[in-house]
């Protein structure tokens, strides 16, 4: 598994929302929908790692200072206290996040059906394999899993499905769901030789350690974590990496004068990644973020960097160290300019609001409503979860990004209709 710069020393970078309303700059960012704006954590120290903050004091002690995306990598893939790393429950009413597959499975049997399109489009390859980054503990694996067995899917004898979970205490919970559901004979491991499928990534890249940067006058500068005054602070330095204004460059990116901004290297990596492992077939990319015209504009003129913990918002990654989620919005401009330069197709850019209803997600809510043991309140929990999945003021404006190799030139139904 390839590894990149300031990546390389703990985990790979290739690891990893529910939206709130009105950002603080009254740009209606997006934000895990539930979670309380602006609440930060009431003591930084306690709620943060103690061994995780000592090794970056030292660290930060012998080098001088930091790159944030250094500390971004340390403070979720450590490899004994990263945030992904521990055993504590992540996604779900008891972690500090939601994401859709946790919502309700509603969720994986919609993408299920564009993944028997995929199957069909490739002219039913045995086996077709589904490989999903950030899998956690299988909720959305078993939820395609049992839409194809619902509905007697062509595809499911076929299907062969490889979980990349850098936890490895969660992936022996997935191995053990999808055991315990029947679906052993489905599971496979990654090998050497590409696959023929589909790569999927929902809500994965918005975790990639990132670096943060400023415009000041005619000048582009980073910041660096430092330690001062007994915790870690920040202060401007130039660019670590040329890497950084070659981004700015291809991208157009011309930040405003005090603007912050994040820039993510580890998307060309991991594009790359997705290239060497895709022999034929497509990638499904959902995360929040936007093109890089409205992502750099002057919607976000402090960033997108967030912070989640039991179910509140900050933007201080400071607090809570290795103890809460950090993310950044994803620059899909950048990752379809990455996925051309590995000789991928872009197929095409939407909202998950639009994806979701061309793929069939309100055939599928009038189905469960129809269902002989449907409750009244089950249905109206599905319903609330359909429509947080599509709100366009939450979850609907996440991005949805359709890339192929060697697919056939042929419209796709997560492409095809607005809700």
């Amino acid at each position: 598994m390839g590894r990149s710069g300031g990546l390389s020393r703990f985990i790979p970078s290739f690891y990893g929302s529910d939206t709130a309303s009105n950002s603080r700059d009254g740009a209606g960012e997006p934000l895990r929908a539930g979670y309380n704006r602006g609440v930060k954590q009431q003591n930084a120290h306690s709620d943060s790692n103690p061994d995780l903050v000592e090794e970056l004091r030292v660290e930060i002690a012998r080098e001088g200072r930091i790159t944030f995306t250094r500390f971004m990598q340390a403070a979720l893939y450590h490899p004994v206290h990263g945030y992904y790393l521990n055993a504590a429950a992540r996604p779900g009413p008891s972690g500090d996040f939601l994401t859709a597959p946790e919502a309700d499975p509603i969720f994986g049997q919609t993408l299920a059906r564009q993944i028997e399109q995929f199957d069909e489009l490739l002219g039913r390859p045995d086996p077709f394999t589904l490989v999903e980054y950030g899998a956690g503990s299988g909720t959305l694996a078993l939820a395609i899993l049992d839409a194809l067995s619902l509905d007697h899917s062509a595809l499911l004898p076929r299907f062969r499905y490889q979980a990349v979970e850098v936890n490895l205490a969660r992936a022996a919970e997935l191995r053990s769901r999808l055991e315990e559901a029947g679906y052993a004979e489905h599971l496979s491991t990654a090998g050497e030789e590409p696959v023929q499928g589909c790569v999927l990534a929902n809500e994965f890249l918005d975790a990639l350690p990132v670096h943060r940067i400023e415009r000041h006058g005619d000048e582009i500068h980073e910041r660096y974590v430092v330690w001062r005054d007994g915790w870690f602070a920040e202060e401007l330095g130039p660019l670590s990496s040329d890497d950084i204004a070659r981004y700015l460059r291809e991208g157009g990116i011309e930040l405003a004068d005090g603007q912050l901004a994040e820039i993510n290297l580890g998307l060309s990596n991991w594009v790359e990644q997705v290239a060497l492992r895709l022999r034929r077939g497509y990638v499904l990319a959902i995360d929040y973020g936007y093109a890089a015209e409205k992502l750099y504009g002057s919607d976000y003129p402090h960033g997108t960097l967030r912070t989640y913990a039991q179910h509140a918002v900050s933007d201080d990654p400071f607090s809570a160290v290795a103890n809460q989620d950090l993310t950044a919005h994803v620059d899909f401009s950048a990752l379809q300019r990455a996925a051309r330069a590995q000789g991928l197709q872009v197929l095409g850019f939407t909202t998950q609001a639009d994806f979701l209803g061309g793929a069939g997600i309100g055939e599928l809510l009038v189905r469960t409503q129809q269902e002989p043991d449907m409750s009244y309140q089950e249905y109206v929990g599905v319903r609330s979860a359909v429509i947080r999945m599509i709100d366009p003021s939450a979850m609907g404006r996440f991005g949805v990004l359709m890339l192929g190799r060697d697919v056939p030139d042929a419209p796709l139904i997560g492409l095809s209709a607005s809700f």
